[in-house]
């Protein structure tokens, strides 16, 4: 690898119809040399200095005329015939320019030498080279088609621009399936907690909350993975991280009657985390979490706050609901409401109760998770009380597969008011002084299925969608940071979105990469993004000059992909 550091293998060229500019070069190479897209050049520039560009598009050209010119040299279209002459070809290729090493800026000159770069000079060019705060992403291989100048390296993000404080919330999107988003996000997160695991500074107390919403997908992370092969662990290896699951794992299951979970999980699996203290069953109960009604409704369109007024109505205990003190009292109160004569209110009408009754006795009237008591002895609990008891590298798996798609939304939606209300100081006056000392500088919310939520398509009213917009535009400054994935990022509100510091590109489709969203995105990386295999990912992050290809192992967990 030495003596091919400076492997020349081309030179620039500019002309009339296609200078080079401040941000753009062309150069010729050898029809023989394989590049591909994000490579990185290096060209010789003035004052001894070097210019790096990054490589976005490749065309070849020959010295014929015409493709009438061409079909008469092959014998008038004779597929067998071969050429007396052959054509004289290059390959073209035009680069983006990311920075000089003596920030000089003037366009580099025409007949310049073009190189390979070397392991320092890629971590240059694209940013790499001075991390702070490092974790590792995944691996960039570059100059895969060059056998003697291959080159692969990890790639470290600085973490304050991926947690904060300088930039958070990270947003992976691509085609289910294919692209491995749950894969890549537990990817990202084992490397943060190992690297906070073995840091003791302050920066480093760090909390994760992950939703399972996928059969028994996040059920497991604390068993080691038995499907690495030599390159997944050699990988790792590289990366600088060891082979192990997640620590400090505590799964939540929502109770569902007679003393059973309604979950995927194996019965034999859950059994074991329930008698290790690893497992509570969560409900909900009337007095305590009665405020939580409005998240019932976030796919509700609202316009005139009506189903608001009823909720401000009961939670704040008028005359029927003065001494309801159960979900089924309520439920009875507003059947009351619902009858004609039966409301005192004028301004909401008995249609609008009518409704509100329809709903709730679908949702809260036949789950078991709504209940009145919580039964310690039975590992029962309350998931605002858990949260008020994270702690530093605590791993919380609240799973919600099983549950109906209104339900997932009333438990995420309750995990996210609970962790703001911890980070805002709401629970300070029931909790002990240690206590709040202890409270995780930041904590990870990590959402699959971020559309179901937070689509262009939700109703504004929806407070599920407020609960996210405002942790993602002042979740940085609080230390609540948003891990969400979903199949296309176009779909997604663009407040969201907008407010990520990180962004990871899966395998997507043609009619995706056409939107306005990847409008900043090459042409040719788009049509890339179209064909990245499982375990490829293109990262964008403000500490990177260019997009990133890399590619990440296989998780270190086991996983578990069944329904039953």
């Amino acid at each position: 690898m030495e003596s091919n550091k400076r492997k020349t293998i081309g030179k620039v060229a500019a002309l009339e119809k296609n200078p080079t500019t401040i941000d753009n070069f062309c150069f010729w190479t050898d029809k023989k040399t394989i590049l591909n897209p994000f490579d990185v050049v290096v060209v010789d520039h003035i004052n001894g200095t070097k210019t790096y560009g990054v490589v976005e598009e490749i065309s070849h050209i020959t010295d014929a005329e015409s493709f009438l010119g061409e079909y008469f040299s092959n014998d008038f279209g004779n597929l067998d015939s071969s050429v007396l002459t052959e054509r004289v070809g290059m390959n073209y290729v035009s680069a983006r320019v990311v920075g000089n090493t003596g920030n000089i800026y003037i366009p580099v000159h025409s007949g310049a030498k073009v190189s390979l770069g070397s392991p320092d000079d890629i971590q240059t060019a694209l940013g790499l080279d001075k991390v702070k705060n490092p974790v590792v992403c995944g691996c960039l291989e570059m100059y895969s088609g060059v056998d003697d100048a291959k080159v692969n390296l990890p790639v470290y993000v600085n973490s304050d621009f991926l947690i904060g404080p300088e930039g958070a919330h990270l947003n992976i999107s691509g085609i289910s399936g294919l692209a491995s988003k749950t894969s890549y996000a537990m990817f990202l997160l084992n490397a943060l907690q190992q690297k906070s695991h073995s840091n003791t500074s302050d920066s480093s107390k760090v909390a994760y909350i992950f939703m399972n919403v996928k059969g028994r997908d996040l059920l497991s992370i604390d068993q080691p993975s038995s499907d690495l092969d030599d390159t997944q662990r050699q990988m790792y290896a590289k990366m600088g991280l060891e082979e192990i699951p997640f620590k400090n794992v505590k799964y939540f299951y929502p109770y569902g009657g007679k003393g059973k979970a309604k979950t995927y999980a194996k019965s034999e699996d859950l059994e074991k985390q329930l008698n290790k203290g690893q497992a509570k069953l969560f409900k909900y109960t009337f007095n305590d979490d009665n405020e939580n009604l409005d998240l019932l409704f976030s796919n509700i369109e609202d316009p005139n706050q009506t189903i608001e007024s009823i909720i401000n109505y009961i939670v704040s205990k008028q005359n029927p609901f003065n001494n309801v003190d159960s979900w089924k009292n309520m439920i009875d109160a507003v059947d009351q409401m619902g009858l004609k004569g039966g409301s005192n209110n004028k301004e909401i009408s008995v249609m609008s109760w009518r409704k509100f009754k329809r709903i709730i006795r679908k949702s809260i009237g036949s789950d078991p998770m709504f209940g009145d008591e919580i039964e310690k002895s039975k590992h029962q609990t309350r998931l605002e009380d858990e949260i008020k008891n994270l702690k530093s590298n605590d791993v919380f798996v609240i799973d919600i597969a099983k549950q109906e798609e209104n339900m997932q939304a009333f438990v995420f939606g309750s995990i996210m008011q609970a962790v703001t209300k911890l980070k805002l100081g709401e629970f300070d006056d029931d909790m002990p002084i240690e206590d709040r000392q202890n409270i995780p500088d930041r904590i990870i919310i990590f959402v699959d299925e971020l559309n179901k939520y937070a689509s262009s398509e939700t109703p504004k009213s929806s407070p599920i969608l407020r609960l996210l917009l405002d942790i993602a535009e002042r979740g940085r400054s609080l230390g609540i940071v948003l891990f969400s994935a979903e199949q296309f990022k176009s779909a997604i509100h663009k407040r969201i979105t907008g407010n990520c510091s990180t962004h990871a590109y899966g395998r997507t489709n043609s009619i995706e990469v056409a939107d306005k969203a990847y409008s900043f995105v090459p042409s040719t990386y788009k049509n890339m993004m179209t064909r990245l295999k499982q375990g490829e990912y293109i990262i964008q992050n403000p500490i990177f000059h260019s997009l990133l290809k890399i590619k990440f192992p296989k998780p270190l967990y086991k996983q578990d992909k069944g329904e039953a």
